[in-house]
């Protein structure tokens, strides 16, 4: 495992390959003049000063930075002072001069300041202006599409409109008479007989006559609760009255 010295000296290798990558791009980009005139403006960690204010780049902006202290991992704690937040600047690379000097004029703050971040600006400015050229287009596109005149588009719109206005004037249409229940029957057959009846006799009689279908196997039972639970709930305004065990006739109420 390595230790924090080993581990800060291999960042700072770290830090020195990227370095030298940079000023390789720089060289070929600029030509040795210019890129000795930008490696001039990058700090050393000599003369990173505490209390000191350079220019940084923070978030791809260049901004005006202030050293409060080091950092007991490496680099320095600083306060951006165009936000007042705190940063950490982990080395000294990343600072490109003191606030004030020439190199870093106010008015360039959170611009590029030297070719390298030009190309890099210029590059970025490029493929979003490609990008928002692609989308204008393909907006235009659609919104022609969209103009133009669809017939088999109208044809299945209309369809499923027609479609829609049927299902509802279907829903809407009455509903035929209801057919009477079998307690209705019951009590229409008890109305003819002149003797009372079993629940068995009075469901065979309406069976006879076609004016109730079941596939029930106990249709008699099932009349038999249900005119019990008739008289037990309305009492004397029942259509039925309990003869004998089982047996049943009209009501006075109802003949």
């Amino acid at each position: 495992m390595l230790t924090l010295k080993q581990r800060q000296e291999r960042a700072a290798r770290r830090v020195a390959r990227i370095a030298a990558k940079h000023m390789a791009i720089r060289s070929a980009a600029l030509g040795q003049g210019e890129a000795r005139e930008a490696r001039s403006t990058v700090m050393k960690k000599n003369e990173v000063k505490v209390g000191g204010r350079y220019s940084a780049k923070v978030s791809d902006k260049v901004v005006v930075v202030r050293i409060d202290a080091e950092n007991p991992h490496g680099g320095w704690e600083a306060t951006n002072e165009t936000t007042g937040k705190k940063v950490h600047i982990k080395s000294a690379q990343r600072l490109r001069a003191e606030a004030g000097r020439k190199a870093m004029p106010a008015a360039a703050v959170g611009k590029a300041t030297n070719p390298l971040e030009a190309h890099y600006q210029a590059k970025k400015d490029a493929a979003k202006t490609e990008k928002a050229a692609k989308v204008a287009a393909l907006r235009k596109e659609v919104a022609e599409k969209v103009a133009q005149p669809d017939p088999e588009l109208d044809a299945a719109v209309k369809a499923a409109a027609e479609g829609r206005r049927a299902k509802k004037a279907k829903a809407a249409k009455p509903k035929g008479e209801r057919k009477p229940g079998l307690l209705t029957l019951a009590a229409e057959v008890l109305k003819d007989a002149k003797a009372p009846m079993d629940c068995k006799a009075i469901v065979e009689k309406v069976l006879a006559k076609g004016l109730w279908q079941t596939k029930g196997k106990t249709p008699a039972a099932t009349l038999y609760a249900a005119v019990i639970r008739e008289i037990a709930t309305k009492g004397k305004e029942a259509r039925f009255h309990k003869t004998d065990r089982g047996m049943f006739e009209l009501s006075a109420a109802s003949k």
